[in-house]
């Protein structure tokens, strides 16, 4: 297992920037998500790593090697993409076996190897069908047991859960995990699913819509502290508030328009932070508590009116109208079968949250 280190990588596509002079570490025998929004380059910063597109400038290391003019076919890299892209003139041991035929591996070695790949991904039973003859599902696994088989260094998978329904990708994402975790493989997972992201990575990094870089750290990381209002509203669902920023050094406050001020803790002051700047704060919707009753030992309290309700399952979504216009998301934990109180339409809540669960951002 290597890591892979990306030095200023730019990437133009009939003249339009797609990868604007991008640096990058993922480090070696981890699972790394690459979160962006459909379009921002994810699939071009892959294709790059993999040898597939050449850097307009730039450098990729695979460990301590410079692999930038290095032949596709001579990097220790596989790909696996959304449409699979296997044979389907070949049986499912045949579409396996393909690299280790191509480098001249001995038969018994081959046969040896993809048994036991085909095994662990429970396809023994379908070894000498052809891909047209399995699910989605078992098309999937084919393709990640084809690109591992050679033991790679580094894995690429670009969006390869995208054609699965919901169930069926829940399954497989678990079953990457474990594949990671046992071989030890670098994987880069690129996908614009959130869901997909938090689920598998170790480690993420989310791209905006510039192709830059917004934010590199664990999935819990990116989502409890998320340092720009991208970040927070593209990773999960949030509530993003506007103010002016008062008693930095005492008992910090944001003072928002026709609402009033409302208790901030700032944990590590920045040198942008100054009194009376404009900032923006993000407060999750799970992080709120909602009642038509009052409540005390609360930071923060505001009051509202229902206008929307959704039923999750696991949770409930209220959409609050304040006094200001402005809408909050509320997600409400469905732990009782008959809850003692009953929020319907048009009822007046009470909003809270303590101050601890605010995130002030950057930008």
């Amino acid at each position: 297992m290597r890591s892979i280190t990306l030095k200023g990588l730019s990437k133009s596509i009939n003249g339009g920037l797609i990868i604007p002079g991008l640096s990058l570490n993922i480090p070696a025998g981890k699972f790394f998500a690459l979160l962006g929004p459909s379009g921002c380059g994810k699939t071009t910063l892959l294709r790059l790593i993999a040898g597939l597109e050449k850097a307009d400038e730039g450098q990729i290391f695979l460990g301590e090697e410079d692999i930038t003019e290095l032949p596709i076919h001579e990097r220790p890299i596989n790909v696996v993409f959304q449409n699979y892209a296997l044979f389907p003139h070949l049986d499912v041991f045949d579409n396996v076996a393909y690299s280790l035929k191509l480098n001249k591996t001995p038969k018994k070695e081959i046969k040896e190897k993809v048994c036991k790949i085909l095994e662990a991904f429970h396809l023994e039973n379908h070894i000498y069908k052809f891909t047209s003859q399995l699910s989605g599902g078992q098309q999937q696994r084919v393709a990640l047991a084809r690109a591992i088989v050679n033991e790679p260094d580094v894995l690429l998978l670009d969006e390869p859960l995208a054609a699965l329904d919901f169930k069926l990708r829940e399954k497989m994402l678990i079953e990457l995990i474990e594949l990671q975790d046992k071989l030890k493989t670098t994987f880069v997972y690129v996908t614009h699913d959130q869901f997909e992201a938090l689920t598998v990575a170790d480690q993420m990094a989310i791209m905006n819509t510039k192709g830059q870089i917004e934010q590199i750290g664990t999935p819990k990381e990116i989502y409890e502290f998320p340092h720009t209002s991208f970040v927070a509203k593209f990773v999960g669902t949030t509530n993003i508030l506007a103010g002016k920023l008062h008693q930095i050094d005492t008992d910090p406050e944001i003072e928002v328009a026709d609402l009033g001020k409302f208790k901030l803790s700032i944990p590590q002051k920045k040198e942008w932070m100054q009194e009376g700047c404009d900032i923006l704060i993000s407060l999750r919707p799970e992080k709120i508590f909602i009642s038509k009753k009052e409540v005390p030992n609360f930071s923060n309290k505001l009051m509202g009116s229902v206008q929307a309700i959704v039923y999750h399952g696991r949770s409930t979504q209220y959409n609050v109208v304040l006094r200001n216009g402005l809408k909050l998301q509320v997600f409400e934990q469905n732990e009782e079968h008959f809850p003692q109180q009953v929020i319907d339409y048009d009822n007046e809540v009470y909003l809270y949250w303590q101050k601890e669960n605010v995130v002030l951002l950057e930008k």
